[in-house]
């Protein structure tokens, strides 16, 4: 009997010690969770999934109607997208103070199963690495480009030249409605190409057309849902059928890079680097001859590379300005103002980066293009890169960030009429151009875009050439008030399909 009763001491001290442990551990998990940023309740293995629309993601995050909004939560909040937790940042001056203020920690990027595809080599490149070879990369690109004329008169005579090339597809339409969309791709990326190459390629190049069109289609195929829910749930979406084609595309790319690569290097000359490709191959084959082992030289890392510049040189820039057109066809008052500054300031002659300080009402309208057209609205993810304390808020090393670019470009306290079309965000009382802080397309801090100086230069230039020489209106029969200002399902917002009609304004004035 006193054996017994020993025995049940014993299992009610266990049991008594176990009970202990487990509401010491909910205690401290409580406590932990009480300073991680707050969120809605996640599902068993959906997470919020059921309370956001995976076509746009960015919308549901800020969207009023729904329980995400930061005025519920706060400019620092948490959503579980299936099993992924991941912490969004919204508002100006949140995001802004995370990526400037707290550069490092929250420096890194996160990559997705997605991004592994895309990416080919998360080691390579400047998109989606990290750590010494990302830093490298990065320092090696921006200095490049800049010597091969990124943001000089270089870049602008490239430009220049691309612009006719537009044009003159333009006016084969002779007034009649077309898409631009191809055309338009075509052009910009050959900007990136003329850099990273040293050429352009005629618009007629099939395997041009194929590389562009394939790369286009990519940015279609990572926002689609099916690929939304892979990412979340690799292993039991990673045969679905958009993923396999973004894979193709990839695959398709990456050979039709390395080819172009090949050919250089059979001509390359190191006195006389023709663009970005050639830079890279003379110094690797400097170190070789130097003997001095740096594993960040290598033609994988060079492909990658050359894959993200293309990549970033061209969806982009390309897709802003089909908003621009697409805008001034559907504000054509906003149109008029447009070219009767070109006509009174420049008459025909040739737009230079220099104008820009004299065209102010344009300049306004170019910007407000990029914070209403909002293309990257969720920036590329970030990670954290070391466990941080931020806004009074607990976040773990690890942790996947969105910088919500939505809510600093409709941030109501910071524009006027920020679900609106109203180039006069950009305008004082006096018509003069204002910069401001609350202006961010191409992100800021550690992961900002690399291209941006080039990128602001192609909108100018191919903005104001196109509006010097064509009137754009709706095609016949179709309403200003009906063009569709809805964006295509996409990870960037490019325009949905939709056809303008190029007017020549030589003929309208001919009348």
């Amino acid at each position: 009997m006193m054996l017994e009763d020993l025995f049940q001491s014993y299992v009610t001290v266990a049991l008594m010690l176990v009970l202990m442990c487990i509401l010491v551990s909910l205690f401290f998990r409580s406590r932990d969770k009480r300073r991680e940023p707050p969120g809605p309740q996640p599902l068993p293995l959906l997470g919020n999934l059921l309370q956001v629309d995976l076509k746009r993601l960015d919308r549901s995050l800020v969207d009023v109607r729904n329980v995400f909004l930061s005025k519920k939560y706060g400019s620092v909040f948490t959503v579980h997208l299936g099993p992924q937790k991941v912490v969004v940042l919204a508002g100006d001056k949140t995001v802004k103070q995370a990526l400037v203020n707290y550069a490092v920690e929250f420096g890194e990027r996160y990559v997705s199963p997605t991004g592994h595809d895309l990416s080919g080599s998360l080691r390579n490149g400047v998109t989606f690495a990290n750590g010494e070879s990302w830093k490298e990369m990065r320092r090696f690109a921006l200095t490049n480009l800049r010597d091969f004329g990124m943001g000089k008169k270089a870049a602008e005579d490239k430009i220049i030249e691309e612009i006719q090339y537009l044009i003159e597809v333009f006016q084969r339409h002779e007034g009649q409605p077309f898409s631009s969309a191809q055309s338009m791709n075509y052009a910009v990326s050959n900007v990136i190409c003329s850099i990273v190459y040293g050429s352009r390629f005629e618009y007629s190049d099939e395997e041009f057309r194929l590389m562009v069109d394939r790369a286009n289609e990519n940015f279609r195929l990572a926002g689609s849902p099916s690929v939304q829910l892979f990412k979340m749930y690799p292993l039991i979406f990673q045969w679905v059928s958009n993923r396999m084609r973004l894979k193709r595309n990839v695959a398709e790319n990456r050979k039709q890079i390395k080819k172009l690569i090949g050919i250089l290097q059979e001509t390359l000359n190191v006195q006389m680097c023709r663009g970005f490709v050639d830079s890279f191959l003379a110094h690797k084959q400097k170190l070789e001859d130097l003997k001095i082992p740096d594993s960040n030289y290598n033609i994988e890392n060079l492909v990658t590379t050359a894959s993200n510049l293309f990549v970033a040189g061209s969806d982009t820039t390309g897709a802003t300005l089909r908003w621009a057109l697409l805008l001034m066809a559907k504000y054509p008052q906003i149109q008029d103002q447009v070219q009767e500054e070109l006509s009174r300031v420049m008459g025909s002659r040739q737009v230079r980066v220099e104008d820009r300080r004299n065209l102010p009402y344009t300049d306004a309208v170019i910007h407000e293009t990029q914070r209403l057209a909002n293309v990257v609205p969720l920036a590329i993810p970030h990670k954290t890169s070391r466990d941080v304390t931020f806004q009074g808020f607990f976040i773990k090393e690890g942790t996947t960030v969105f910088p919500l670019l939505t809510s600093v470009h409709h941030d109501e306290s910071e524009w006027e009429s920020p679900n609106s079309f109203n180039p006069c965000h950009f305008l004082d009382t006096e018509g003069k151009f204002i910069r401001r802080d609350s202006f961010m397309p191409f992100s800021a801090g550690r992961r900002a875009c690399p291209g941006e100086s080039l990128a602001r230069m192609e909108l100018f230039l191919f903005f104001t050439s196109l509006l010097q020489r064509f009137r754009f209106t709706p095609p016949p029969g179709v309403k200003e008030d009906d063009l569709d200002l809805n964006p295509a399902v996409g990870v960037t917002r490019t325009p949905s399909p939709h056809e303008l009609c190029a007017v020549s304004r030589e003929g309208i004035q001919n009348e």
